[in-house]
């Protein structure tokens, strides 16, 4: 363990911000933490379709402790069919372990009206549902008077389910997202998300929607709440989403590279949206992660690797050799080291020296 930047053996992590260098750990971070909050699309699966090594992952994050919850900003399915779907993956789930943003934007509503209180619904079965366990009436139409109006993501979003939102919202209900994510990642690539539609509203109407999900506060909640985690650890594949969600949470976090963010993105990243850990993919959950150590010249270290930043402030040098998530680790610590103010300095001739 080097300096306070690695947990000990048995050492409770901490719950405070995420750090602006990557964390440490001598422990598998399945033992570190007591519980997992994990995002769907691009950590466990992938348009549908399971990410190599990620049940036999989670199996083993299982069999040290660590309890897993799943939390995704997708709210068009029910709980029941996720886990459902997992299952058929070989991860071990029932609906209790899911969490979507759906139901945190049910928990939002229901916070503030009356129970049995009309609630226009832009999405799918998933949200619907969700209104309905917290004691409210979903509608369609802007003619039952809804209080409040909530959208979330789903294929078959019509323009005439818009438009009655829009006239809902316009009339004074409430404009609730279930999650503001642009685009939504598929075998045939970024596709449009339910932020583009929630901006679409949001352009017709003048009225920004109260965000549910990722990176905002109630979705972490949520998921805090129904787990009862005490010493959680977020896993997402987003920076924007689930990274800058753990951070406003003060939760530490996982990034996996089997999705969205890819390592150009991680090492320019603002102090937001900076994880805790870094790892190819869920099999970073049962690894030890070596602390990245800083010189007095201003260099940084990790495994084999040695980055700096160049005199001028516009490249990352790296040198070395060894594990390439290592060096990944080490180009991180080196550029997150400018000034926030400053330009990012250049680490792309770093990264395709680590494959990456």
């Amino acid at each position: 363990m080097a300096g306070n930047e690695g947990h000990g053996a048995g050492a409770a992590p901490s719950a405070a911000v995420a750090p602006a260098r990557l964390r440490g750990s001598d422990e598998p971070l399945s033992s570190a933490y007591d519980a997992a909050l994990l995002d769907l699309d691009g950590v466990v699966y992938l348009g549908g379709k399971p990410v190599p090594g990620a049940s036999e992952a989670l199996a083993e994050a299982g069999r040290r402790g660590m309890r897993l919850a799943f939390v995704t900003n997708n709210a068009s399915r029910t709980p029941s069919a996720i886990a459902a779907q997992l299952a058929g993956m070989g991860v071990a789930a029932s609906a209790d372990d899911i969490v979507t943003s759906a139901q945190a934007a049910a928990h939002l509503i229901a916070d503030r009206v009356p129970a049995g209180s009309p609630v226009l619904v832009v999405g799918g079965m998933g949200l619907r549902l969700a209104l309905r366990e917290r004691g409210l009436r979903p509608v369609s139409t802007a003619l039952d008077k809804p209080v409040a109006v909530a959208q979330g993501y789903a294929p078959d979003i019509s323009y005439s389910g818009l438009a009655e939102a829009g006239l809902a919202i316009r009339a004074g209900a409430w404009f609730v997202a279930c999650n503001v994510d642009a685009t939504l990642p598929t075998p045939r690539g970024l596709q449009p998300g339910n932020g583009s539609l929630v901006d679409m509203l949001a352009f017709a109407t003048g009225v920004q929607p109260v965000v549910a999900g990722k990176p905002e506060r109630p979705l972490h909640a949520e998921a805090i709440e129904r787990t009862r985690a005490t010493r959680p650890l977020v896993v997402g594949d987003r920076l924007d989403t689930d990274i800058e969600g753990a951070v406003r949470g003060g939760a530490d976090s996982l990034l996996v590279l089997t999705g969205v963010s890819g390592p150009a993105d991680l090492v320019a990243a603002p102090p937001s949206q900076r994880p805790s850990y870094v790892s190819a993919d869920l099999h970073g959950l049962n690894a030890t992660h070596p602390a990245v150590t800083g010189a007095p010249d201003g260099s940084v270290s990790c495994g084999g690797w040695t980055a700096r930043v160049t005199d001028d402030g516009k490249q990352v040098e790296l040198a070395g050799d060894g594990e390439p998530m290592d060096g990944l680790r080490a180009l991180c610590a080196a550029a997150w080291s400018i000034h926030d103010d400053a330009a990012r300095p250049d680490a792309a001739a770093a990264l395709k020296s680590l494959g990456l």
